[in-house]
């Protein structure tokens, strides 16, 4: 295409973040930044310079905050990328000290800060008052358990607005956060959250999914007796009004622990070093147990207000909603907004239940304003047929953002036809390993169909090939080459930083690979092919998933689809495994039309040696496809790690396939 699908109005881009912000830069640094090519080289090159004047422009509330430049110091070994280490590597801000949970509840006002729905519809409505006062409560209940700076708090959690006051409470007083969803059984949990030995456990009696009431509590009993670090479980009664907590060790309902009764006492925000841990994250764990990646308070901030504010052009008056459940790092992000004083949405149940179009009803009565959403979600919004544009009245929607997996060419057209024309659609690309992003959407400049806009504001992100060479216009090695604040501060149990090195820093030396398969374009956007360590290779030519996905999901009999290379005959085969319609049957016609698909729209390399139809496809908790897991058990290596997958029993359906014997 050699136009732009979308293009930012004047008026939008003179009323945005980003132009203010070139504003700001300019003054600030007396520098000639004339455009956001220049912003974007600038930011790269002058950290030093960037992330003080993000940190100015955002108003991050610290002991600093009214300190004029120049810093004394904005970090120590920002000139080569490595994991920090107590000796050596990158470190930020060292003369610092905020608190997270502070500059979340900067805004104490009546103005909605939580809006609650789940498939049931609205719920509840929480303003920034009443926020400030459940997170007091909650940090006074921690606080009379003993619970102060590092100690963890972990949440087994839906969705809820309990979920995003406990990690607020626990945040203030300087201990660290952990989540993961409810949806995991009870070895995905105890590989997490056995890692951290959590001192206090917050837990909902069950929760609901596609119309179905799925209880817990049993979840719940294992998982205590199992950690002997857990001293106080807090359950919240989101299925019953008084559920059994019978057999819970240390178990209490959420408004005793609070003391919900009470006034609120004085929330005193314990300010602490720049990279004081705020979150603990993992990895999916499909390969073996989690990673646990420590996340600091004031570059998961810092990280989070720039793309809040700037890439995502996100204002005190905006309405933002994520679909993402509290294992997602969408979710992290997600509660950052509260920095920026917008009203955050919640939406805890199924995307598509009880009907396709839930969420945008909820879009449409709450006035979103920037809706975000999985790459998967559009994909199948389309296939259901459904035409938001049609059925709902979106005019405040601003911004749609799409992420967990690459957002297909077609998606962008059924957005722009189906779902609103004049929407800022932003795909993003980042990961858990960096609680944001390398790539994400620009508001004041055009959209290009299947690419992502730009690569954040001060990542030096680079697509690199196979001898460490930047490259542009092929695919490589999605890099970057110098540090950024969100790098984890620390991988739990690692002192010696030796798994931190072989997850980022083994491949190429002193270079960030963060695994994604990826391509530079023309427009200095970015196309995420998939992962690099799922890339198919047969013939010895690197081919990414994605290609194949974006041409066989366009299909109207296939729902979705999953690839990937089998080891055969000394050589790599593309096999192709698709999920049809309800009533379809894959026949030599269908297969046939599927493979010209592929080889017309993309090259005869692509074209899989094998098409299989099953019932289902494994994905993680998460909500992404596995592909890694499907390769490892088609060639009958084991699974470490099932309890990491939303759907475990999927994986019985590829093992010793009669068609990949021959």
């Amino acid at each position: 295409m050699s136009q732009p699908i979308w293009t930012p109005s004047p008026d939008r881009i003179a009323r945005s973040s980003m132009t203010a912000f070139l504003g700001f830069a300019r003054a600030l640094k007396q520098r000639s930044i004339p455009d956001y090519p220049a912003l974007y080289q600038w930011s790269v090159e002058h950290p030093e310079e960037f992330w003080p004047a993000v940190w100015r422009f955002c108003g991050v509330v610290s002991d600093r905050e009214n300190e004029p430049e120049p810093w004394d110091s904005v970090g120590q070994g920002l000139d080569r990328m490595a994991p920090p280490t107590p000796g050596g590597g990158p470190h930020w801000f060292p003369g610092a000290r905020l608190n997270f949970a502070e500059n979340l509840l900067r805004y104490r006002d009546e103005r909605p800060a939580l809006i609650f729905w789940n498939e049931r519809g609205r719920q509840r409505e929480i303003s920034y008052s009443e926020l400030f006062a459940a997170a007091a409560r909650f940090a006074g209940g921690l606080r009379r358990q003993g619970i102060g700076v590092g100690d963890r708090v972990a949440g087994f959690m839906p969705n809820l607005p309990e979920t995003i006051i406990a990690m607020l409470g626990t945040t203030a007083l300087g201990a660290v956060w952990s989540s993961c969803s409810p949806d995991f059984g009870v070895r995905g949990v105890l590989d997490r959250f056995g890692q951290i030995a959590p001192r206090v456990l917050v837990v909902a009696d069950g929760y609901r999914y596609a119309g179905k009431e799925i209880r817990l509590l049993d979840r719940i009993r294992q998982v205590v007796e199992a950690i002997p670090a857990i001293e106080r479980v807090v359950v919240v009664p989101y299925l019953d009004p008084d559920p059994d907590l019978g057999g819970i060790r240390d178990a209490v309902l959420w408004n005793d622990f609070v003391a919900g009764d009470e006034p609120a006492p004085e929330l005193a925000f314990e300010r602490l070093p720049f990279e004081h841990p705020v979150y603990i994250m993992y990895s999916s764990g499909t390969t073996g147990l989690p990673k646990c990646m420590v996340h600091g308070a004031g570059g998961t901030l810092l990280q989070h207000l720039k793309e809040l504010r700037l890439h995502t052009d996100l204002h005190r008056d905006d309405r933002i909603f994520y679909f993402t459940t509290c294992g997602w790092m969408m979710w992290n992000w997600l509660v950052s907004g509260l920095a920026v004083g917008a009203t955050v949405v919640l939406y805890d149940g199924a995307p598509l239940s009880p009907r396709p179009e839930i969420l945008w009803d909820m879009a449409e009565q709450e006035g979103v304003t920037v809706f975000g959403t999985s790459a998967k979600y559009l994909a199948l919004l389309e296939k259901s047929g459904a035409e938001p544009a049609r059925t709902h009245q979106l005019q405040p929607l601003r911004a749609i953002l799409s992420t967990g997996s690459p957002l297909a060419e077609h998606s962008f057209d059924y957005v722009y036809r189906s779902i609103k024309p004049d929407v800022h659609l932003a795909s993003i690309s980042g990961g858990t390993d960096i609680i944001s992003c390398f790539a994400l959407g620009n508001p004041i400049a055009p959209v290009w169909r299947g690419e992502l806009q730009t690569r954040g504001l001060g990542m030096a992100v680079e697509i690199m090939d196979e001898d460490g060479r930047p490259v542009r216009g092929r695919p490589g090695e999605l890099c970057c080459t110098r540090p950024f604040p969100s790098m984890p501060v620390a991988f739990w149990d690692d002192p010696g930083g030796s798994r931190y090195r072989a997850a980022y820093f083994d491949r190429i030396p002193g270079v960030w690979c963060h695994g994604d398969w990826a391509e530079l374009t023309e427009h200095d956007g970015l196309i995420i092919y998939g992962r690099s360590d799922a890339t198919l290779n047969p013939g010895g030519v690197r081919i990414g998933t994605a290609e194949i996905y974006r041409q066989v999901e366009q299909l109207p009999e296939v729902i979705e689809s999953l690839v990937v290379g089998q080891e055969f005959e000394g050589d790599v085969r593309i096999v192709l495994f698709v999920r049809l319609a309800e009533g379809v049957t894959l026949d030599d016609a269908l297969a046939t039309r599927i493979r010209k698909r592929i080889v017309e729209q993309t090259s005869p390399h692509h074209a899989p040696r094998k098409i299989i139809q099953v019932a289902d496809i494994p994905r993680t908790i998460s909500g992404k496809i596995t592909e890694l897991a499907v390769r490892e058990v088609i060639h009958g290596r084991p699974v470490r790690n099932s309890d990491a997958l939303a759907n475990p029993e999927a994986l019985e359906l590829y093992r010793n396939l009669e068609e990949l014997q021959t």
